[in-house]
Formats: structure tokens, sequence, C-alpha cells
């Protein structure tokens, strides 16, 4: 049945009309602006004055993001070669059960060592510490790198919160095509950020093939301009290639993974 409203009650719900959508709208506008607000973009913007902010409540315990996932006890084998191309070199990154508090924050500890030809080149300590939105934060690094036989503290080295160097995220909870976030912030030594090209399609690594991946691009504008590097990852498993595309050659691929108990 058909209601005929008078004059009165037409107006009125005319301007009920016009409150429910001006209500709907100002809901929407809120929703997308709490959306956004816990992902890597916001949080970790590569324009403009950066100043994360690292509130130990906003963190929780371990690391276990998808695409990143880090269980105590785990190492990641791989092989490639150097910057040139041609120099083998092998790669292994042990998550330990060791942890460091940076800024109040409870940090994974990785060490990942690199050899060449048998020999130590490297070794680097990698802070990690995922939020409760699921972004995983690189909270700092100790590496050393081999001179004269020795291990010597590299320029590069930064902690979050310590002579001007401040965190970055190095995966986001939910990436998605086109999102773009700084990883560290250490001026005139530390300057990466990456963005989030999409899915990868099918990859085929020495540790196995995956058909489903994730595929993000690494630059630093301001230190090494038009350097270039791609890497896959794929769900529960974590990064299974790394391949500089431009400014060098280097490409490492996952040879295999060790389960710790």
């Amino acid at each position: 049945m058909i209601r005929h409203l008078k004059p009165l009650a037409i107006l009125v719900a005319l301007v009920g009309v016009a409150s429910a959508c001006g209500s709907s709208g100002s809901a929407t506008t809120t929703s997308a602006a709490n959306s956004s607000a816990g992902t890597a973009p916001a949080l970790a913007p590569i324009h403009g004055t950066y100043s994360p902010k690292i509130d130990p409540k906003n963190f929780v315990a371990g690391v276990d993001n998808r695409w990143f996932p880090l269980k105590p006890g785990t190492t990641f084998h791989y092989k490639g070669v150097q910057e040139d191309g041609k120099t083998p070199q092998t790669d292994d990154a042990l998550v330990t059960r060791r942890h460091k508090t940076i800024q109040g924050v409870k940090c994974t500890v990785v060490q990942d060592s690199v050899f060449s030809r048998g020999k130590l080149i490297e070794r680097t300590f990698d802070w990690y510490a995922q939020d409760k939105y699921g972004n995983v934060w690189y909270m700092g690094e100790l590496a050393r790198e081999v001179k004269h036989g020795r291990l010597v503290r590299a320029s590069d080295s930064w902690e979050s919160g310590v002579a001007g160097a401040k965190a970055g995220i190095i995966m986001p909870g939910n990436p998605k095509p086109g999102d773009q976030y700084r990883q560290e912030y250490y001026p005139k030594h530390a300057l990466d950020q990456a963005r989030v090209l999409g899915q990868g399609g099918p990859v085929t690594v020495p540790s196995g093939s995956y058909k489903r991946t994730l595929e993000t691009v690494e630059t630093a504008p301001k230190l090494d301009p038009g350097v270039a590097e791609h890497k896959w990852y794929v769900a529960g498993l974590g990064d299974i290639e790394e391949h500089t595309v431009s400014g060098n050659r280097e490409h490492i691929k996952l040879v295999s993974v060790t389960r710790g108990r």
C-alpha cells in the first residue's frame, strides 16, 4: 500500500534522510581513517618528517607475521652471488632465542652470518618486533665486517632511539599493492624504504617451487640512487629470494630451512 505523506511529514522525512546520510558518511570516513591507522604507510611514511611512535603497549610477544615469521630456533640457509655477480656467498639467518629490549620493546634477535668460499665475511644481529596490527618493525642492527682477520663494527649499525636513529617496518601486517613504507632511518647511514608490488607469481628456488608469492622492491634513493632490490616472500615461510635488479648484481635464493626444537 502506498502511503501519502502530508507536507510536514515529508519535510521531517527528508531531514531524517539527510541526517542519516550525513551520519553514514561520517561513520564511513571515520571507519576508513581507523582502518588505515595501523597500516605500514601510516605508521612509517616515506614522506615528510619521520617520527614513528614506539609505544611498548602496542607490541606483542614474538613475530608470527604470515610473510615474515620468526620462530626461535629456525635457520634460513641462502646461497648466491655478491654485488659483482660472480663472487659466491652463502647466508645463514638464525632466529635466536635471545631478546633485546629497545625503547621498552622486547625484540627478537636474528643472527645473520655471511660467508664467501667458506670464510666468514660479515655477521649481523638484527632486531625485530611485531605490533598489534601485525606489522614487523625493524628496530636496528649491529653489523660487523671482517677486516684484517677481525670482526669490526660497520658504520651502518644503528639502534632505534640512539643517535637519531628510528625504527621502520620490514613487513606490513596486511601488505597491499602500492603500499610504501620506511624500513629504517639513520641519516647518512641507513635510509631504506620499500614498496609492495603485489603477487610475485610462481617462483622456484633450491628449497622448492612456490605457486604464490608476495613481491616487494627496496630502495634507498638518498643514499644509493639507482639501486633497487626485489624480494619474494612465501606465506608461512618468509623470504625466499632477493635479487638486485639495478645498481649491482647481488642475488641470493633460499636453499633450505632448519627447524630447531
